[in-house]
């Protein structure tokens, strides 16, 4: 049996590719991570100009209307976009807390003078932060411990957040507080909407082991928000969480499979290279990372079919951790065939297929964080038992 894309949506492919050919910058491919498409600068102008285009055209998010920067197109061609950016490593943008968390949270449950903030964010004329992990709530996210008082007509905020990524370039903040301290740990959290120009906010980027500092600490000390800024319901933040990660990890694993099966093909060109390809022990690797990586898209099609149709997709938490843990391997493979260069970054390292920025030690060190982001791999495994194979919450 094959499986075909309809004439309606190989039409869609065809626009989308027409522009991609006519409009894509040259610093926008091949890109394996944050840092390779930045190159150490946390949002480029090439990159704004690039979002800001795809904006424009309706090629930002094809599924919303053209005032929000889509063409309303359906859930299964905002597959073949999501797969066609991906199989060319094209980002939309690497800050990405804008586009992908904060304007469909704002759309979902804020007012009518919040919605009208996600336009900016979609397009990327605002730079957005998320204020989610702290130093002792990062996975486990009910046990934050950031304050927010109200008094009169603001909030006062104490407290801290880390590896809040784009932290130090942003202009607003989607920060999670605790303000009913009294009330069950998923109960008492609210949602505000915080100026990253407010005094009592000190902002301490955190470098990676790359070179790069995408995230920062954030300390709040007596800052004031006004109670306008507060988004849904006082106390009624944790639905609010949910829906924000919804978002974040709907998308993440057509990124992440297609990532694998690129690396993937990688690595058979990198075995040719290093005159490995006959090796029985790499031929077998090399096969199973390519049978997992299309068990991975068969499952995210089936995760998406029910994401798409309004139903939980618990394959969601599965793909994200399946695919983020199996390229950690792959990457790792691509060094050890490397041999001594492997941990080279620089000039003089002739078997990096041409490429001597270090793709495949960089790639291998980030790999780590995305084990991490969007949700670790325990939380999951967590997700996984409960709600997939019905276990007991222990």
């Amino acid at each position: 049996m094959k499986l075909d894309w309809s004439e309606t949506d190989e039409r869609f492919r065809g626009e989308l590719l027409a522009f991609l050919e006519a409009k894509t910058p040259p610093e926008a491919t091949r890109v394996d991570f944050p840092g390779n498409a930045s190159g150490g600068d946390a949002i480029p102008a090439w990159l704004r100009a690039w979002q800001a285009t795809l904006f424009d055209h309706g090629w930002m998010i094809p599924g919303y209307p053209p005032e929000l920067g889509g063409r309303n197109c359906t859930p299964t061609q905002t597959m073949i976009y999501l797969e066609e950016f991906a199989r060319r490593r094209i980002p939309r943008a690497t800050h990405f807390p804008g586009y992908a968390i904060v304007a469909p949270s704002l759309l979902e449950f804020g007012n009518e003078q919040q919605r009208s903030l996600a336009p900016a964010a979609i397009r990327g004329d605002t730079v957005w932060c998320v204020g989610m992990s702290e130093p002792n709530a990062g996975s486990d996210l009910a046990s934050l411990r950031t304050r927010a008082v109200r008094d009169g007509d603001v909030f006062v905020v104490n407290g801290q957040k880390v590896w809040t990524s784009y932290a130090m370039v942003a202009q607003q903040c989607f920060c999670y507080v605790r303000t009913d301290p009294d009330a069950p740990k998923h109960k008492g959290i609210s949602l505000l909407i915080i100026d990253m120009d407010t005094p009592g906010i000190e902002v301490r980027p955190l470098t990676h082991i790359t070179g790069h500092a995408d995230f920062a600490e954030v300390f709040f000390t007596d800052v004031k928000v006004p109670v306008a800024n507060l988004v849904g319901e006082l106390n009624g933040g944790w639905a609010l969480t949910q829906g924000s990660l919804a978002h974040e990890r709907a998308g993440l694993w057509v990124d992440g499979v297609a990532r694998l099966e690129q690396t993937v093909r990688d690595l058979v060109d990198l075995a040719k290279l290093v005159g490995r390809h006959d090796d029985s022990g790499v031929r077998r690797a090399i096969a199973s990372m390519f049978e997992q990586a299309s068990s991975l898209r068969s499952l995210g099609y089936k995760g998406f079919a029910s994401y798409a149709q309004g139903s939980s997709a618990p394959e969601h938490s599965y793909m994200k951790m399946a695919s983020s843990e199996a390229g950690k391997a792959a990457f790792e493979l691509g060094m050890e065939l490397l041999g001594p260069f492997g941990a080279a970054t620089g000039a003089g390292s002739p078997t990096t297929l041409g490429d001597d920025t270090g793709r495949w030690v960089t790639s291998f060190y980030v790999s780590f964080a995305n084990t991490i982001a969007g949700g670790s791999s325990e939380i999951q495994r967590n997700i996984i038992a409960q709600r997939v194979l019905g276990l007991p919450r222990a």
